[in-house]
């Protein structure tokens, strides 16, 4: 059974919080983007406010086991300052050793302290025994809200759960695992999967695992070439894996032996280049031009897409369908995102798999208008594999 943060006593116990502050800082420290922060907001103050001493710990960046100042956590410690007013936030310069026991014992309840970056020691992600031990010292009862991190069997996130007696989920983490749980085990009928992104390598397992329990599985960006090729089919210039065509070919031939509809576009937006500024055109991708590379899906696809969306019951969202981040590319997805909240409106359960993703439907100003966005990309593509995550196996107690 895993517990809730709300449901465990915090009144003057020290609560060791993983978050996950990994967030984009600028090179003069502003934060470009606290969904993550903010995201965690309810976890903390459901410990503040009752009383207790709320212990972050995070990561940020990859320091390599090494201090790197580009990486100190110190902005997110000033910026959270200023989302709680209310309650003092101390920064720690470390996460293990004086620096921590000493800001942690100085801390009164209500107060909220912020360890140094967790990955400035290589022990963290080796789940070293020692650091773990030494990270739990400062602790009474340990909190994962790290849905972002709980696919990583880290120190922070699975090592510290053997030296404290008292574990728990925060919100964040519950809320997570609610949706995406809810999405595979229940879902409200037709459940369509929207898989984009680049390369199709990275979203093997999670096909393969929805073909069971997807009604249909709209699939875009770069990832639709290799499909395509597989099929004989020439893609010019654009993305494909070689080594990845003979399993592209095996996934479709597996779903036309399954109830699941695997729609692959029928039309794409070329270019004679990888630029913002390059010659583009719209064709069937059977008319490929040599030397054009295709940067996103058609209008026609992406119409016919968002019309499977706009009926489901349940939609789970994970990968462009192009390189939105350039404009002459980023219609596809923006009309995948659209028909989300179109879909989200009528009543349908929509969620978001993180990473590029939710980067694109925030960049688009609808992330307030889909049922969930998740914080963890990776988290998300695993659990939606069918895997157990070692950060959420570790709440698990009798």
């Amino acid at each position: 059974m895993i517990r809730n943060i709300q449901d465990v006593p915090v009144t003057g116990k020290r609560v060791l919080t993983r978050v996950d502050f990994n967030v984009p800082i600028s090179a003069s420290g502003e934060i470009t983007d606290d969904t993550r922060i903010r995201e965690t907001l309810p976890t903390i103050r459901s410990i503040v406010d009752r009383g207790g001493i709320a212990v972050l710990v995070s990561h940020l960046g990859r320091p390599k086991g090494m201090v790197a100042p580009a990486f100190t956590l110190k902005p997110v410690a000033d910026h959270l300052q200023t989302l709680l007013p209310d309650h003092r936030v101390v920064f720690a310069p470390d996460c293990v050793g004086e620096h921590a026991t000493s800001a942690v014992s100085a801390a009164q309840p209500g107060d909220i302290v912020l360890l140094e970056n967790v990955r400035f020691h290589a022990e963290e992600e080796a789940n070293d025994a020692r650091f773990a031990t030494a990270l739990a010292a400062v602790a009474d009862v340990f909190c994962n809200d790290a849905f972002g991190t709980a696919h990583r069997a880290h120190a922070s996130t699975v090592g510290v759960t053997a030296h404290v007696q008292d574990v728990c989920a925060g919100l964040l983490m519950q809320k997570e695992l609610a949706y995406l749980g809810a999405a595979l085990r229940e879902p409200r009928r037709p459940l369509v999967a929207v898989i984009g992104g680049s390369k199709i390598s990275g979203k093997i397992d999670v096909i393969r695992s929805l073909m069971h329990s997807c009604d249909t599985i709209l699939i875009g960006g770069g990832m639709m070439f290799t499909f395509l090729q597989s099929q004989g089919i020439s893609v010019g210039s654009s993305l494909v894996e070689p080594d990845r065509l003979e399993l592209a070919a095996s996934l479709l031939e597996e779903a036309r032996h399954t109830a699941v509809r695997l729609l692959l576009p029928t039309d794409t937006i070329v270019a004679d280049r990888f630029d913002a500024q390059a010659a583009t055109q719209v064709v069937a991708v059977t008319e490929i031009p040599d030397g054009w590379m295709g940067l996103d899906v058609g209008p026609e696809s992406a119409a016919a897409y968002g019309e499977v969306i706009r009926t489901a019951g349940t939609v789970v969202w994970n990968g462009p369908m192009g390189v939105f981040e350039m404009p002459p590319f980023a219609a596809g997805t923006r009309q995948v995102a659209d028909a989300l909240a179109e879909a989200t409106a009528r009543g349908a359960i929509t969620i978001v798999g993180g990473g590029d993703s939710a980067a694109a439907i925030t960049q688009f100003g609808l992330a307030s208008r889909v049922s969930h966005v998740s914080t963890g990309g990776g988290a998300s593509l695993e659990f939606l594999e069918g895997k157990e995550l070692p950060g959420v196996v570790a709440l698990d107690r009798p």
